[in-house]
């Protein structure tokens, strides 16, 4: 399947199992995956083999939460092995009904171990770059196109770290 994906010139994205290790993130890896969802029970070798092919780990705070798994994501093996990981809401009725990005921010840090400073770069240039987008958004620069949100906050770290606080002074969109 993933052949005729990229036969056909679509990106190959992998919804991995989540809930044991059946080295899900390998076969994304051989296939030059564009991104690999959920990724809890990845092991070293699949952290490196995620680096090495590029591969985005896409991580769900919100359904490890609302399912209380008890397996975390490696985040330390996919940081020493230079994975690139973005959080994602995964906002469905059935895993995940969270789709507030804030909140998701603060699961990443509190359940995942994630940083202010990494959560910041996994929600816009991570993320991008998880959609093959990375030459256009993700990123401030004047070659790129941005929905700009400015916050009334002090520090970022209020973006991941209050609760139920949304702190959105002005939302400024770029249009079609």
């Amino acid at each position: 399947m993933f052949d005729a994906a990229k036969a056909a010139g679509l990106p190959v994205k992998l919804h991995a199992r989540q809930l044991s290790n059946v080295h899900g993130a390998r076969l994304p890896a051989r296939h030059g995956a564009l991104s690999a969802h959920h990724l809890e029970y990845t092991d070293g070798d699949s952290a490196a083999a995620t680096a090495k092919a590029g591969t985005v780990a896409v991580l769900l705070p919100g359904a490890f939460y609302v399912l209380r798994e008890k397996q975390l994501p490696p985040v330390d093996a996919f940081r020493k092995c230079g994975v690139s990981i973005t959080i994602a809401t995964d906002s469905n009725p059935g895993t995940s009904p969270i789709t507030s990005l804030l909140l998701t921010m603060n699961k990443g840090a509190t359940l995942f171990h994630l940083i202010v400073d990494e959560l910041i770069a996994d929600v816009t240039r991570e993320a991008a770059r998880a959609l093959c987008r990375l030459s256009d958004i993700g990123t401030l620069e004047t070659v790129n196109c941005c929905d700009l949100v400015v916050w009334d906050i002090e520090r970022p770290a209020e973006l991941v770290y209050r609760i139920g606080f949304n702190p959105l002074h002005r939302q400024i969109w770029r249009g079609a």
